[in-house]
């Protein structure tokens, strides 16, 4: 019996140690960019098994998330598409300014699911046979936004726009193309590259110059602000691991 007392010590020891406060494992709620579905996916994932916390996730257009936050969705974190959301939550105090940062830089493509299709300079835009272009609704989703940059960079707005098919965000801008209602796609680069290459199709990577910088920020909200699993999130976006994983899906940082 008192050989057992040392062993018995040890592991109450270690139970107290997992029954203080600040130290069990918590859910946090995210609300995540739809581009950004992929890497959030696996980064999540790891987030689990290193911390033992639990990222409840989901996804969609960063407008439509900033309309729900204001209407009181119990989201405590946002991983937006843009820099100006996250910026405009803090301002009127929906978000904590102090745990902003830039996640990621995203990439727009031009992209076909049809190998051979996109040219390298993107002048399919140009000559292209296509009937439709997909392209998320720029008034929701900063990857518009950045599509119609270029095509106004480009001089052709006025001859792409009857083709314009119009997605809610970008994933399902990148169904659109995919299943061949379009036959090009505006998309994020994530979407149809993973560990530096593209899986299927063709696609022109636009050069960055061509619209404002796509800067992914991340934000704590408020109902976030009390939230060990939060804090730990963020602390964990800006680790080697997930870091490695980002830019595995072509984002830049």
């Amino acid at each position: 019996m008192t050989a057992n007392m040392p062993l018995r010590a040890t592991a109450l020891a270690a139970l107290a140690l997992f029954s203080l406060p600040g130290t069990q494992a918590a859910e946090v709620s995210v609300a995540v960019a739809a581009n950004f579905t992929a890497p959030m996916q696996k980064i999540a994932a790891e987030f689990e098994k290193d911390t033992g916390h639990k990222a409840q996730l989901s996804f969609g257009a960063t407008g439509k998330f900033y309309a729900q936050i204001a209407n009181g969705a119990p989201f405590q974190v946002l991983l937006a598409a843009d820099d100006t959301t996250p910026d405009r939550l803090a301002r009127e105090g929906r978000g904590l300014a102090g745990t902003r940062f830039t996640y990621a830089i995203g990439q727009l493509v031009l992209w076909s699911p049809k190998a051979g299709y996109v040219d390298n300079k993107g002048e399919v835009l140009r000559t292209g046979d296509y009937q439709h272009i997909a392209i998320a609704n720029p008034k929701l989703a900063p990857y518009g936004t950045a599509a119609m940059e270029v095509l106004q960079k480009l001089g052709i707005t006025a001859q792409v726009q009857p083709r314009i098919v119009m997605g809610e965000n970008i994933a399902q801008t990148y169904q659109f193309a995919a299943t061949g209602n379009a036959q090009l796609g505006f998309v994020a680069l994530s979407q149809v590259m993973e560990n530096g290459r593209l899986r299927e199709g063709s696609a022109w990577q636009v050069p960055t110059g061509m619209h404002e910088p796509i800067r992914q920020d991340a934000i704590v909200l408020q109902s976030g602000k009390d939230s060990e699993a939060a804090a730990e999130l963020m602390k964990y976006l800006r680790g080697d691991k997930a870091r490695a994983i980002i830019r595995s899906y072509g984002y830049g940082l």
